[in-house]
C-alpha cells in the first residue's frame, strides 16, 4: 500500500475514529488514577483519585488508601508521580482563521490593517473551501485535546464574505468531538455591522448574524468587535444590539473590545456595563435558589437556544488592552461599576503583545507590555481575568502554539509573576477562570485546582512534572487528557538512538549502530517485509538494552511524535 494511501486512510479513518473514539463501547464506568500528585498538597505525597459517572468519587492519599487494587470494572492509570490539574480551556479562540498563515505570504507591515486585509481575502474563499475549513478546525481541536484542552469557545465569523461556511463546519466539528471536547460555538461579527459613518441602520452583516441564530440552535454565544465600526457612536450601537440579541436568544455575549493603547480613546467597557444594566432581569446575577422566582414560569424563558441553567449567562470581554492605561483609582472605579454583573475579562498575550504598541517602537523601552496583567488584577482588584490563545498561525498572531500552558510560562516573564500565589492565579487563568469566562455554571466547575468529591472529572496529567510551579514554568510534553472520567487523549514523546559523532577507537559495535541509524524505516514498512522480522526481534531484545546502548556509544535524543 503506497505511503500516500496510508496517509489518506489515517486522515480520513484513523483520526476520525479518535475524534469520536471508542467511548460508545467503552467497557468501564469508573477510572482509578493511581500515584498522582495534586496541586496545593505536599509535593512528596501521591494520591489515588477515583472518577465515577463523570465526577470525582474518592480522593485518598496513596499511603493511607484503602484501594489496594482497582475496583472491579474500573479502568486504571498509573500517573507515576506526575501532577494532575483541571483540564485546560480555550475561552477565546478563532476556529475558522487558524493555520492560514501560508496563504498570507510574507507579511509586509504586520499591523492590524494588513491582518484584516489578508484575512478578508482568505475568508472570501471559505464558502468554496469547506474541506479546508474542516481539516484546519479538526487539527486545532485535535492538537488542543493532546495538550489537555476539553473546553473551547470557538469563534466563527458569519458575514458577507464567509457566509455560513464557518458556522456549518463548526456545527459538524461540535458533533464530531462531542464525546471528547465541549466545542461552544460563538457566532462572531469581526466585520463592521455598519458600512458607513452616516448609516443609522446596520447593513447586511447584521442580517447574517440574525439568520445564523435563527437557523442554528446549537449556538451558545453571540459576539462582535465594536472597535471596527466606522464611528464611536456606531460602536456603542453595536454593543447595545449584541446584548439585546443575546437576551432575546438566551445566549452569552462576547466582545472583543478596547483593542488599543490610545489614552484619548473612550474605554467602551463602560458602555457594555451601561447597556447590560438596562437588562437586569437577564444579566444581573441571581442566586441559584432563586432560579425562576415565585412568579416566573419556565414559559417566560426564550425557547430558542434554551440552556437548562438560564441564570449563568455571562459577558466576556477579550483583549481590553486600553485598560492597561488605567490608574489604580480607575481600576477601583471599574470594579465598582461592574458590581454584580457577570463580566469576565480574557487577556490574549500572544496577540496583544504582537499587535499593540507599535507606535512605541522607537522609544527607549520599545513597545509596552500591552496585555492585561492577570496576577496583578486578580490580587489587587479581585477581577476575574482568564488567558487564552486567540489565533494560531495567521496574520493576527503568526507565532505560538495551541497549548494554553505556554501562556502561563510566557506570563511569568511578562507579568514578572513567580510567587506561589502568582503561579496559582496563572494556572487558574487557563483552567477554572477560563471555563468561568465560557459561562460554565458553578455546578460544572471545580472549586479549586485540587480535586474534591463531586467535582467534574475533567483533568490533564502532566507526566514527568511533579509540582504546580513546574507545570507553569516548564510543563512537560507527555500528557494524558481525561474528560468525564474517560481518557480521551494521550500524548507522548519517543526516544531514538543515534550514533555518537565521536567514534572511539576501542568501540567494538560502531558498524552496527551506523547500520541501524541509516536503515531506520517507518514502522509500518516492517509489517510488509517479513524478512526484517528477525531484525525487529534483535532490535527489541538486544539493542533495546540500556547496557548495549551505552556500550555502543549511542546518545539519546527526545523527539516529539
Amino acid at each position: 500500500m503506497p505511503s500516500t494511501t496510508i496517509k489518506k486512510w489515517c486522515d480520513k479513518v484513523f483520526w476520525k475514529s479518535l475524534s469520536s473514539p471508542f467511548f460508545d463501547d467503552y467497557p468501564y464506568t469508573a477510572l482509578l488514577i493511581k500515584n498522582v500528585r495534586l496541586p496545593d498538597s505536599d509535593p512528596e505525597a501521591t494520591w489515588n483519585v477515583v472518577c465515577d459517572n463523570g465526577v470525582v468519587s474518592a480522593v485518598e492519599q496513596l499511603e493511607s488508601s484503602v484501594l489496594a487494587s482497582s475496583p472491579r470494572g474500573c479502568n486504571e492509570i498509573d500517573a507515576r508521580g506526575g501532577i494532575m490539574i483541571p483540564s485546560l480551556c480555550h475561552s477565546h479562540i478563532h476556529l475558522d482563521k487558524c493555520f492560514i498563515l501560508d496563504r498570507c505570504g510574507d507579511l509586509q507591515m504586520g499591523d492590524f490593517a494588513e491582518a484584516m486585509h489578508l484575512t478578508g481575502i482568505a475568508k472570501a474563499a471559505f464558502p468554496t473551501e469547506k474541506a479546508s475549513l474542516l481539516e484546519r478546525g479538526r487539527k486545532l481541536i485535535r492538537n488542543s485535546l493532546a495538550c489537555g484542552v476539553t473546553a473551547i469557545r470557538a469563534h466563527v465569523e458569519v458575514d458577507e464574505l464567509a457566509k455560513f461556511s464557518a458556522l456549518d463546519v463548526a456545527v459538524q466539528l461540535q458533533q464530531e468531538f462531542k464525546d471528547t471536547c465541549h466545542v461552544q460555538i460563538a457566532v462572531f461579527a469581526q466585520e463592521a455591522l455598519f458600512r458607513n459613518p452616516t448609516d443609522a441602520e446596520p447593513g447586511p452583516n447584521w442580517n447574517f448574524i440574525i439568520r445564523a441564530l435563527e437557523r442554528e440552535p446549537s449556538i451558545e454565544v453571540v459576539g462582535s468587535a465594536p472597535y471596527v465600526e466606522p464611528s464611536i457612536e456606531q460602536a456603542k450601537k453595536n454593543i447595545a444590539m449584541i446584548l439585546e440579541l443575546a437576551s432575546r436568544f438566551s445566549l452569552h455575549a462576547d466582545f472583543h473590545l478596547d483593542y488599543n493603547l490610545n489614552p484619548n480613546s473612550e474605554p467602551l467597557v463602560y458602555e457594555v456595563i451601561s447597556q447590560a444594566q438596562k437588562l437586569p432581569e437577564y444579566w444581573l446575577l441571581v442566586p441559584e435558589t432563586q432560579a425562576l422566582g415565585p412568579d416566573r414560569e419556565e414559559s417566560d424563558i426564550p425557547k430558542l437556544n434554551l440552556d437548562p441553567d438560564p441564570i449563568h449567562r455571562r459577558i466576556t470581554i477579550g483583549h481590553a488592552t486600553r485598560l492597561q492605561l488605567f490608574t489604580p483609582s480607575q481600576w477601583k472605579d471599574l470594579v465598582q461599576a461592574i458590581g454584580d454583573l457577570p463580566i469576565t475579562f480574557v487577556g490574549l498575550p500572544h496577540s496583544d503583545m504582537y499587535m499593540q504598541g507599535r507606535d512605541s517602537a522607537d522609544t527607549p523601552l520599545g513597545a509596552p507590555r500591552s496585555t492585561l496583567r492577570v496576577p496583578q488584577l486578580a490580587k489587587n482588584y479581585g477581577l476575574e481575568v482568564a488567558m487564552s490563545v486567540n489565533n494560531v498561525q495567521n496574520a493576527f498572531t503568526p507565532q505560538g502554539s495551541v497549548d494554553p500552558l505556554s501562556l502561563c510560562s510566557f506570563g511569568v516573564a511578562v507579568f514578572q509573576a513567580a510567587t506561589k500565589e502568582d503561579v496559582e492565579i496563572l494556572m487558574k487563568s487557563v483552567t477554572l477562570t477560563s471555563k468561568l469566562a465560557m459561562g460554565y455554571p458553578p455546578s460544572q466547575l471545580p472549586r479549586a485546582l485540587h480535586p474534591r468529591l463531586g467535582d467534574p472529572a475533567d483533568f490533564v496529567i502532566l507526566h514527568g512534572t511533579q509540582t504546580l510551579r513546574d507545570a507553569v514554568f516548564n510543563p512537560s510534553y507527555d500528557r494524558t487528557t481525561i474528560k468525564r472520567g474517560i481518557v480521551v487523549s494521550r500524548r507522548t514523546s519517543h526516544t531514538s538512538f543515534r550514533y555518537h559523532d565521536v567514534i572511539k577507537e576501542d568501540q567494538p559495535n560502531h558498524w552496527m549502530s551506523i547500520w541501524y541509524h541509516r536503515l531506520t524505516l517507518p514502522w509500518w514498512w516492517y509489517a510488509f517485509l517479513p524478512v526484517t522480522w528477525p531484525y525487529v526481534v534483535y532490535r527489541l531484545l538486544v539493542l533495546g538494552r540500556p547496557e548495549t546502548r551505552q556500550k555502543a556509544g549511542w546518545v539519546v535524543e527526545e523527539e516529539e511524535e
